[in-house]
């Protein structure tokens, strides 16, 4: 597969600006990883107010987000996930190994450690530049959009 770019990215996975959290997918290799980029700008609208004062920086839970969604995409892809999404049900591990700050970009990768039936799981790394900032372990389960989210059937 080739790059893909944001309505490409649109047409797998719901999320929609301000909470679509990855900008591009930069290599696949199907049923098995993925790899794509998210960059944090300053002026983030999800993020406003997060920080009143002092140094901001991006919430944890919003770079695993990122990584959930380039692996929903890893996931989804194949023509018979057409209809459903990727709920997460459990973050069994995850840690950040340092702040991310506005600005920065994130190269992304996510790997299927197990799939079956309508459940698996994905482990996630995040890495700025070729440092590593982030990674954890995302349970997640496969259901029909008409069912857990009418408004996004098809």
């Amino acid at each position: 597969m080739t790059e893909l770019f944001q309505s490409a990215i649109q047409r797998i996975i719901p999320h929609r600006y301000p909470f679509l959290l990855v900008d591009r997918v930069t290599e696949f290799v199907e049923g098995e990883r993925i790899r794509g980029l998210k960059n944090f700008t300053a002026n983030e609208s999800t993020l406003e107010g997060q920080f009143p004062a002092g140094e901001p920086f991006v919430p944890m839970g919003i770079v695993l987000e990122a990584v959930t969604q380039l692996g929903a995409i890893l996931v989804l892809e194949r023509p018979e996930m057409a209809g459903k999404i990727a709920v997460i049900l459990q973050v069994p591990a995850a840690r950040m190994l340092r702040p991310v700050q506005f600005g920065e970009s994130l190269r992304l990768e996510a790997q299927v450690v197990k799939l079956k039936g309508n459940f698996g799981e994905l482990k996630g790394t995040v890495f700025a530049g070729e440092e590593l900032v982030a990674e954890g372990q995302m349970r997640f389960a496969i259901a029909d959009a008409a069912t857990v989210a009418p408004g996004l059937a098809s």
